[in-house]
């Protein structure tokens, strides 16, 4: 009797061996194929990559540049007294002339007054 309850027990012992093994054995191909896979299109990717041809840069389009301002400079004021370039020229003139020491002081307000006029 002892016998025949060990039959039943070993066949499940080795019918539940085997379709573990068999379990195993697929996980284990299917991981490996998996990883197969991937290192696949990672070369795939590498190699389209190194394909594709570089970006080309475009350069923008040329623009003018603005033209620069215009400044215009004031027109020279006449003195309110009526003094005209001219006569603001020679007074400076007569200026230099007498602080050098060749107009004395009389000279100098004498042909100052001439200039302006007085």
């Amino acid at each position: 009797m002892f016998r025949r309850r060990r039959r039943p027990l070993l066949r499940a012992a080795a019918v539940g061996g085997v379709a573990y093994a068999a379990g195993h054995h697929v996980a284990t191909k299917s991981a490996e194929q998996q990883y197969t896979d991937e290192q696949q299109n990672a070369q795939i990717s590498d190699l389209q990559q190194q394909q594709a041809p570089p970006p080309t840069y475009q350069q923008p389009a040329y623009q003018q540049p603005a033209p620069p301002p215009v400044y215009q400079q004031p027109a020279p004021q006449v003195a309110s007294s009526g003094l005209t370039n001219e006569s603001i020229a020679q007074l400076k003139q007569l200026g230099a002339l007498h602080e050098s020491g060749v107009l004395t002081d009389a000279e100098f307000e004498a042909a100052k007054q001439k200039i302006l006029g007085i």
